[in-house]
């Protein structure tokens, strides 16, 4: 069986591309289906790619924000703003590079929090990890790992980082030890929640 990788929204009905059989770019997410119109906005510390809006008959109408009972909020010119940082290709596939506020400012360098958590996971692979950031005064945000691995050293991470050519930036300068990631009904790692724990944890 082939498996095609494609990629969309609720916001969007739900599918913006995908991959088939005649067209298809292993890592990609496909192309944009016909009558959907594109653009990337510039995202600072980001050289390649930017965060995708995108327009068409495929997407909402608008929210229903509390803020405005009883009203529909159409996003803005029509343009609806998915929130993922992508990059697309000459030939128009789309690659996911991850979630706007899923990305860290450090130095002035935008780091990749997945990518930081699936680096980790490679290291210890039967844990569990999440990263975060969390404001500095130095360098404008810093890195913190929850993990379920007890002990977890630091150094560890130092050298595998090293050893793979992986930035220094990546690197979290905390570590939090946790019995379990809270989860959302999907599955997915609760963030808010676990973002929340991390600031009334006393070692930070």
């Amino acid at each position: 069986m082939r498996i095609f990788e494609g990629y969309g929204t609720t916001e969007t009905a739900p599918i913006l591309s995908l991959n088939t059989p005649m067209h298809n770019h292993p890592g990609s997410v496909g192309r944009l289906l016909p009558g959907i119109s594109s653009k990337l906005e510039p995202v600072p510390g980001i050289t390649q790619g930017g965060k995708l809006l995108v327009s068409g008959p495929n997407v909402m109408l608008g929210y229903y924000l509390a803020a405005n009972p009883g009203m529909v909020i159409p996003p803005v010119e029509g343009w609806h703003d998915t929130g993922d940082i992508v990059e697309i290709n000459e030939e128009g596939y789309v690659f996911i590079k991850g979630r706007a506020k899923r990305f860290a400012k450090i130095g002035g360098e935008m780091i990749s929090l997945p990518a930081i958590e699936e680096s980790i996971h490679q290291l210890w692979p039967d844990y569990s990890h999440a990263v975060i950031q969390i404001p500095d005064a130095r360098k404008g945000e810093q890195l913190v790992l929850i993990t379920t691995r007890q002990p977890a050293d630091r150094s560890e991470i130092v050298a595998y980082f090293n050893q793979n050519g992986l930035g220094e930036l990546g690197i979290p300068k905390s570590i939090l030890y946790i019995d379990k990631l809270p989860l959302l009904a999907t599955g997915k790692t609760d963030y808010v929640s676990l973002h929340e724990w991390v600031l009334q944890q006393p070692d930070l």
